[in-house]
């Protein structure tokens, strides 16, 4: 039987865990994961794009266990009323190659993209920083803010984004959190005064929601938005004034900012700064952009948290018999009882 957690059993452990206590466990997860870089297989995703969107298949594998996403992103999606994002996973026994987990991710992805950034910026960011400046209201806002106050304990919020009513359900759902919140009139105000900038906007374009005369000196820009070809957010001028990090070079040099600049521009992976093979912030007047596509590894690791954390816990996941499994190995064919036809 492979064990399986659907969006209602998800959605309610999350909410009686309280979103805090699993971003920091997601967290302590990537990060002993990162730490073991090197055993993963490793490929970009495999991507099918149309006019609608894009669906991907993200897998990987540590030799003991194999994992995969499906997820789509379809940025028109909640004009017709659907989530632009959404996704499920699987683990699997390498050594039987039987399926052992299976779970939604739509909400665990947006756990899991928060947790990452936030595991990031604790390694880059300014250790002194207080004030975060967003560009973007949409489902992933809430999971970032929530993040970076467990992770750096930044409280204050600037947010900006072009559709009021995605900010009002920002300030309605945070408000509740003790956050201090300023509701910005531009992208400029948004960004004014911050120490970490995060962007992250849906439209599959190659937009610049944030240009270089907006960043000053020491910031750490949470890029998060471009993750896919012909999808940017950032001037390509920032890129070049900062240092630029990243998960997986190959798929970030076809989905993440870097698609706009040469084949050999420098960035640097951040399992490397992580192992401290190489260096992350060197300075307080650095500028660090960290350019997020999400990578399969993220997705294994929140897996393995929900997997550990829920078990066989029956309030919360169910037995699904999504495996056949013969008396004889040997004889799939008996199991369907299909009588010999007569005469």
């Amino acid at each position: 039987m492979t064990r399986f957690v659907d969006v209602r059993n998800m959605v309610r452990w999350a909410g009686e865990q309280g979103p805090e206590k699993i971003l920091a466990g997601l967290i302590g997860y990537l990060e002993e994961d990162f730490g073991k870089w090197e055993v993963f297989d490793k490929t970009p995703r495999v991507a099918s794009h149309t006019p609608f969107g894009v669906i991907e298949l993200m897998p990987t594998s540590d030799h003991e266990t194999y994992g995969f996403k499906y997820v789509n992103g379809h940025p028109s999606n909640p004009a017709r009323g659907y989530q632009t994002v959404t996704a499920f996973g699987v683990l699997a026994s390498v050594s039987n190659g039987y399926p052992t987990f299976l779970a939604e991710m739509t909400v665990l992805t947006a756990f899991r993209t928060a947790a990452t950034s936030a595991m990031v910026a604790k390694v880059l960011a300014r250790p002194d920083s207080t004030t975060m400046g967003m560009i973007g209201a949409g489902s992933q806002a809430e999971f970032q803010a929530l993040a970076f106050r467990t992770a750096l304990g930044i409280n204050s919020l600037r947010m900006w984004d072009t559709d009021p009513a995605a900010v009002e359900k920002f300030v309605r759902n945070m408000t509740p959190h003790g956050f201090d919140i300023h509701v910005a009139t531009s992208g400029l105000d948004a960004v004014t005064g911050a120490d970490v900038i995060t962007t992250c906007t849906a439209d599959k374009t190659h937009a610049t929601v944030l240009t270089s005369d907006m960043v000053g000196a020491g910031v750490h820009i949470n890029g998060i938005g471009g993750d896919c070809p012909g999808k940017t957010e950032l001037d390509t001028a920032i890129l070049y004034r900062g240092d630029v990090f990243v998960e997986y070079t190959p798929q970030t040099r076809i989905e993440g900012e870097i698609q706009d600049v040469p084949a050999d521009f420098p960035v640097t992976e951040i399992w490397e700064v992580m192992a401290g093979r190489k260096p992350g912030r060197t300075s307080p007047e650095q500028i660090t952009v960290y350019d997020s596509v999400g990578f399969a590894i993220e997705d294994f690791s929140a897996l393995r948290y929900v997997r550990d954390q829920i078990g066989d816990n029956p309030d919360y996941s169910d037995d699904i018999d999504l495996v056949a499994n013969p008396d004889d190995p040997k004889d799939l064919f008996g199991m369907i009882g299909v009588l010999s036809p007569v005469g």
